[in-house]
């Protein structure tokens, strides 16, 4: 029993830091690895993000936010996308002539790769409880535009990307609109 209890001792911080770190992982936030070119130049393939999971989709998600998401694909459905929220419930959109156009209002986006898309989409409302996202690098980025079922439900939803985490001398924020 002697044994037992000086197992225990010695072991008990690890024991907590791990607990710790499942339950932060789980309902408060974690590390999100970029795979792909689809959010150039705001983020590149290698970076790692913050992700904020301890959130609410429709009160906390703001058009403009990065988001990690499970996507509407069958075949992908358990890979995790990172996208720029571009349109939420009742929100129109559409991209005419390389621009985006949100409730029939040009969308300023400074964050783009290319000035001008090279495709048409939409108008499309999206529906109520729903999300649309696109990536930064427009062009190349399999995203909402080009989904058989273009929005994301709210249970679908990771987080928020709050911050760059690497590479270390790009560590800051700076993913909102």
């Amino acid at each position: 029993m002697k044994r037992l209890g000086t197992f225990l001792k010695e072991w008990m911080s690890v024991i907590c830091v791990i607990v710790f770190v499942l339950l932060f992982s789980t309902y408060v936030g974690n590390a999100a690895y970029i795979p792909s070119e689809s959010m150039v130049p705001t983020l590149h393939v290698h970076d790692v993000v913050g992700v904020n999971k301890a959130i609410d989709p429709q009160e906390d998600l703001a058009v403009g936010d990065v988001v990690v998401f499970y996507p509407p694909l069958n075949e992908r459905s358990e890979e995790l996308f990172i996208k720029r929220l571009i349109g939420k419930g009742g929100d129109t959109i559409e991209i005419r002539d390389g621009v985006l156009i949100r409730n029939g209002e040009p969308v300023v986006e400074p964050y783009l790769r290319e000035e001008k898309m090279n495709y048409q989409y939409g108008p499309i409302t999206v529906p109520e409880g729903k999300f649309f996202f696109l990536g930064d690098n427009r062009n190349e980025s399999l995203d909402s535009h080009l989904w058989p079922t273009p929005f994301v439900e709210e249970e679908k939803i990771v987080g928020k990307a709050q911050f760059k985490m690497y590479p270390f001398d790009e560590i800051g924020s700076g993913f909102s609109e």
